[in-house]
């Protein structure tokens, strides 16, 4: 299948718009025509982590019309209009207990840009191989060939320009609030980042019933839009009394927080936020060793790790789709789009701070 997809090349280089040969649907598989994707900062992984080979198609938040099917898929059909999310095996302990983020395969399926079996899935002009699986999907193209496990079929009246985001960024944040934290109504948290992930947190705390949600964050449009979302409080990241600020909020600590920056310094004060039995969440790579003091988890605090929020895809992405229905969880306002003939100014916007989450549409 003759489509045009945006390599990266090399680490430090521009993306490159080219012709490539996508290899058609083989079993359980499906090709998606993509009409929009998000850019998140796990697209940017290739370039300071060796994680897949190079020449690479990034893109893992696609949203699409199904343009063919392969062998022994049965539960899409073309013309059916998809979310892609995530890659999973659907046979291992993880996968068979809806833990799919967890799934014994995740790396190989993920962050490779190979398929299991470590065929690319693609060849550029000349004949080369190109990893046209980057979370199973390789979405910076105008067709993407996924396992139909790893796509959920949405109503074909919503607008797929705004959906591409559900399934990652917003799903890892919503996720981590519904699923991996299991915030309840009348509680409290503190989210520690407000990009395309914390500010998803945000609205889901707000839609679970917290009364009591803090952001922190270094920039102050970023707090002021997630006051707008859900926070009942905002605290500047860069103050020297975070923590004494967190303190005055809530003089018996916070019932959850969670993280989504990274920074061990960040982490230690969320933990510190904490109420005893308090959990604290962690998303993405964490930036170097973190030290847990003596008291810090001594009083019934938990450390936690989230992948993906957690999420079955195919469930949550559902309920998030009736949340926004009901103007309870408008994701579509962290979204900006651009043409993907502009898809370095869209990775530059994302990485500077200055778009929360750039959307690539295609023509």
């Amino acid at each position: 299948m003759r489509t045009q997809a945006a390599l990266l090349r090399s680490t430090d280089g521009r993306f490159s718009l080219e012709d490539i040969d996508l290899d058609e649907p083989g079993p359980g598989e499906v090709a998606v025509r993509i009409v929009a994707v998000g850019v998140c900062h796990t697209d940017v992984l290739p370039r300071v982590v060796p994680l897949a080979p190079l020449p690479l198609i990034p893109g893992h938040e696609g949203a699409g019309v199904v343009a063919s099917i392969g062998p022994g898929v049965v539960d899409v059909a073309v013309g059916d209009h998809v979310v892609l999310s995530f890659s999973s095996c659907g046979h291992c302990e993880s996968c068979l207990s809806a833990h799919p983020a967890y799934c014994d395969e995740f790396g190989p399926r993920n962050m490779s840009g190979r398929r299991p079996d470590g065929s690319g899935g693609a060849t550029d002009a000349a004949g080369d191989p190109v990893g046209a699986r980057w979370f199973g999907q390789s979405s910076f193209a105008r067709h993407a060939v996924v396992a139909a496990r790893d796509v959920v079929v949405v109503p074909d009246d919503l607008p797929l320009e705004a959906l591409g985001p559900l399934g990652c960024g917003v799903l890892t944040g919503a996720g981590a609030v519904f699923t991996a934290l299991e915030v309840t109504p009348g509680t409290s948290l503190v989210v520690s980042g407000a990009g395309a992930v914390g500010l998803s947190a945000i609205m889901a705390a707000a839609a679970a019933g917290a009364t009591t949600i803090v952001a922190v964050d270094l920039n102050a449009d970023r707090l002021a839009l997630a006051r707008e979302l859900g926070a009942t409080h905002v605290v500047d990241g860069a103050a020297d009394d975070v923590a004494k600020q967190l303190r005055a909020i809530r003089p018996g600590g916070l019932r959850y927080a969670l993280d989504t920056t990274g920074v061990p310094s960040v982490i230690s004060t969320a933990l510190d936020s904490l109420r005893v039995n308090g959990v604290c969440g962690i998303v993405g790579i964490q930036r170097g060793p973190l030290s847990i003091g003596p008291a810090q988890l001594t009083v019934g605090r938990t450390l936690k790790g989230i992948i993906e929020g957690d999420a079955v895809p195919r469930q949550l992405i559902p309920r998030l789709l009736d949340l926004w229905a009901q103007g309870r969880f408008p994701f579509d306002r962290l979204v900006r789009t651009y043409p993907l003939a502009r898809i370095d100014d869209a990775e530059r916007a994302m990485r500077s701070g200055e778009v929360v989450k750039p959307v690539l549409v295609m023509d």
